[in-house]
């Protein structure tokens, strides 16, 4: 169980930086996996449009909607007692006006006991953060690889345009962002962005001096099917252990041992 005692803020998230605490963050799109999440101490659960991918089965992350997103994220919202749980933003909430964005991101902040959102861009997104948080939204900003942009960027590819990351970065935190994803960026150029921002970096692919760290759930467990990008360090197996279990069942049904004595109402 998690030794924290009391709800972490989007205010507390922002302030281990200061307190040189570094920050784990996992993904979760359903109630059991949160609460398993939360009760281990994960300090971030990130509600991301990564499930097109690894839940829903598509090759990007452009297909989940905003009605998905939210039916996940108010699973996870009830599971969580003490982690921030942010919301990915889906693809194209975020460029159709602040209007539109403040409605989408209002819906997931009212519809779900999540506490924040995330957008992908930075000064290009800038003035849709700033609209947000000016609406009372917090917003997590996220640089670098930006999935959303598959097709543009020509791929997932690493992102290595260092003037371009850090105005890109410098502008999510003027524009009132209280935390920043970088992905898939050099680590040299992932440290100077963080030591040059006051709020927290989070890194996937971006080296070990982010001020934190955030996995794909799936990839930690070894639950991911078919390329495993370079950043992921899987902590178990469990598509091994699901599969074993499986087969067992498979075969003990097929020879009549199961069920046994013990597992027959009589």
């Amino acid at each position: 169980m998690s030794n924290q005692s009391q709800r972490i803020t989007v205010p507390a998230f922002r302030a281990m930086k200061q307190a040189g605490r570094k920050i784990s963050v996992l993904t979760a799109y359903d109630f059991p996996t949160a609460r398993l999440l939360d009760e281990a101490g994960i300090e971030g659960i990130l509600v991301g449009d990564s499930m097109s991918m690894v839940v829903q089965g598509h090759s990007t992350t452009l297909p989940v909607t905003l009605d998905e997103m939210i039916y996940h994220a108010e699973m996870v919202g009830r599971a969580v007692q003490q982690a921030l749980v942010i919301v990915d933003m889906p693809f194209p909430t975020t460029h159709l006006g602040h209007h539109q964005a403040i409605a989408a991101a209002g819906r997931i902040l009212k519809e779900t006991r999540c506490q924040a959102v995330k957008l992908e861009g930075g000064a290009a997104q800038a003035e849709v953060i700033a609209a947000l948080t000016a609406a009372g939204i917090p917003v997590m900003a996220h640089v670098g690889l930006r999935p959303q942009n598959v097709h543009q960027m020509g791929g997932y590819r690493v992102q290595r345009d260092e003037q371009q990351l850090l105005t890109d970065a410098q502008a999510a935190e003027q524009a009132g962002a209280f935390s920043i994803v970088l992905e898939c960026v050099p680590a040299a150029i992932a440290a100077k962005i963080t030591s040059a921002l006051a709020i927290p970096t989070i890194g996937i692919g971006a080296g070990p001096d982010c001020d934190g760290q955030v996995l794909v759930v799936h990839d930690l467990l070894g639950l991911t099917s078919g390329y495993v990008p370079k950043f992921v360090r899987p902590y178990a197996d469990l598509k091994g252990l699901v599969h074993q279990a499986v087969s067992q069942f498979r075969d003990d049904v097929r020879q009549g041992t199961f069920p046994s004595v013990d597992e027959t109402f009589r």
